[in-house]
């Protein structure tokens, strides 16, 4: 029979391609696998994954991709207010589905192991029902991971929500996370997804392995705090196999982007060398309209050549994340009267969507405004590109902590008390990483990883004797 592994990410566009960047790298080095991904509907549209699960499945036949029936919420959950408890809900309530593929796939196969997302952290009963060795994909990096299995603890040490403790937490590994800095679905010990996330760090503390998206050079002090076992001070730590980085190989693009070269790689072109900076904030990041206006000001005022991605703002000004689907901007409604013209020649602004990996592999780039999503972090490191952190959503102020403090690899971009970024912040940070002594400092760090990153990849690599580790896992079980 067919040898297996079945993988099961969460259904977010960037934890899909994280998922589906490991599947590759499985078949690179096992050839022989067959790689199968379970594909479930989402809670609410954020965007359509269509064409990148397409382009998938056309260039790689050897992954299978299973689209599960959908699952239906109670009716009591459709109000919710908060798009990630529903997630969380929609995909609890899929177990059933998932135990279906896997009894269906494993007729057919061997199947060595299931490996899931974090945030489907309930498929790991239904693995262990089959008697199939769970493994947790962790889409995020070692820093975060310390603080995930540390969680527990963190719950017993204090009885107060996050939100309301006003303190700094001591997380092996780790630099001081204030509490303000939690990730938000955890701030508020009354929310049902604070609940889930305290099960999926108990859950994972008792998985076959973690797999993790990073490489040890990386971060040096949260992998040995993990692997020295004081992030689960009460219990005994599964295998830790880091990986990274793994960043898309640019298989997949935006709805109706064609195939050609997209027209901000032709103007990047004509730029010259390391003189761009590229602001984009991930595929769910937004801003008020009042907060644009504030980026166009500062950058107008900061001289500097710039690449700038502009989504729709939400309805609600202070929503960081996009829960629908929207369309493109009306870039003259929405930016300061005349900046478009004004700043023309020297920059150029972008509705929606660019290609990330391509701009920051770009000789022109010379600096990149990022949300400090893991995978966008992965990619300005990839290519040797220093940043400046803005932290939107999720466990990215925990990763601006680290980028800032101790890698050394960006810049803290710093909000007023009511959140907003003002233009004078904006063109200081972007001034300060194009044309001070530390923003060179950092740049030169970055350039340093760059080639780690590299000498981890290549055989006999770090990451590279990690993937075989994994691989040897599967015999031992």
């Amino acid at each position: 029979m067919e040898e297996a592994v079945v993988l099961y990410p969460s259904p977010a566009i960037g934890h899909l391609i994280s998922m589906v960047e490991l599947g590759k790298l499985l078949l690179s080095h096992r050839p022989s696998l067959s790689i199968h991904v379970l594909i479930t509907s989402q809670a609410y549209n954020a965007g359509s994954t269509t064409s990148y699960i397409a382009s998938v499945s056309t260039a790689r036949p050897s992954i299978s991709i299973h689209h599960l029936p959908p699952s239906f919420l109670p009716q009591t959950l459709h109000h919710s207010p908060l798009p990630r408890d529903l997630a969380l809900e929609l995909l609890r309530l899929n177990n059933p589905n998932v135990h279906a593929a896997l009894t269906s796939i494993s007729k057919n196969h061997i199947v060595h192991g299931l490996i899931i997302d974090f945030f489907c952290a309930s498929a790991l009963s239904v693995a262990r029902e089959l008697s199939i060795p769970c493994y947790y994909f962790f889409t995020s990096g070692a820093s975060v991971l310390t603080a995930f299995l540390y969680f527990p603890t963190l719950h017993k040490l204090y009885t107060k929500s996050f939100k309301d403790l006003n303190a700094v937490l001591h997380v092996p590994g780790t630099p001081p996370l204030p509490s303000s800095d939690v990730a938000k679905p955890i701030q508020d010990r009354n929310d049902r997804a604070y609940e889930l996330f305290l099960e999926s760090s108990k859950n994972m503390a008792t998985s076959a392995g973690i797999i993790i998206n990073t490489f040890e050079k990386l971060e040096p002090r949260a992998v040995r705090a993990i692997r020295d076992g004081e992030c689960v001070p009460d219990g005994p730590t599964p295998p830790l196999y880091c990986i990274g980085p793994l960043i898309t190989s640019g298989e997949g693009k935006k709805e109706g982007s064609g195939t050609g070269k997209s027209d901000c790689l032709t103007w990047l072109d004509s730029q010259p060398k390391g003189s761009i900076v590229f602001l984009c904030f991930g595929s769910l990041g937004v801003f008020s309209v009042e907060q644009l206006k504030e980026i166009a000001t500062g950058l107008e005022r900061s001289g500097q050549r710039f690449l700038w991605v502009v989504r729709n703002p939400p309805h609600d000004a202070d929503q960081k994340t996009a829960t629908s689907a929207m369309p493109d901007p009306e870039l003259s409604s929405l930016l300061p009267e005349g900046f478009l013209e004004r700043t023309g020649e020297r920059g150029l602004v972008v509705k929606t969507w660019a290609p990330q990996v391509e701009v920051l592999s770009h000789s022109s780039v010379g600096g990149f405004v990022t949300h400090c999503g893991w995978n966008s972090v992965l990619e300005a490191v990839c290519a040797g590109v220093p940043m400046v952190a803005w932290p939107l959503y999720a466990e990215q102020r925990q990763n601006k902590g680290l980028m800032v403090e101790e890698i050394k690899i960006a810049l803290p971009v710093n909000e007023s008390e009511s959140g907003l970024v003002n233009s004078e912040e904006v063109e200081k940070r972007v001034r300060e990483l194009m044309e001070s002594e530390e923003g060179e400092i950092i740049r030169e760090r970055v350039k340093s990883l760059k080639e780690e990153a590299k000498a981890a990849l290549s055989p006999g690599g770090s990451s590279s004797v990690e993937l075989s580790n994994v691989v040897e896992s599967w015999k031992r079980e």
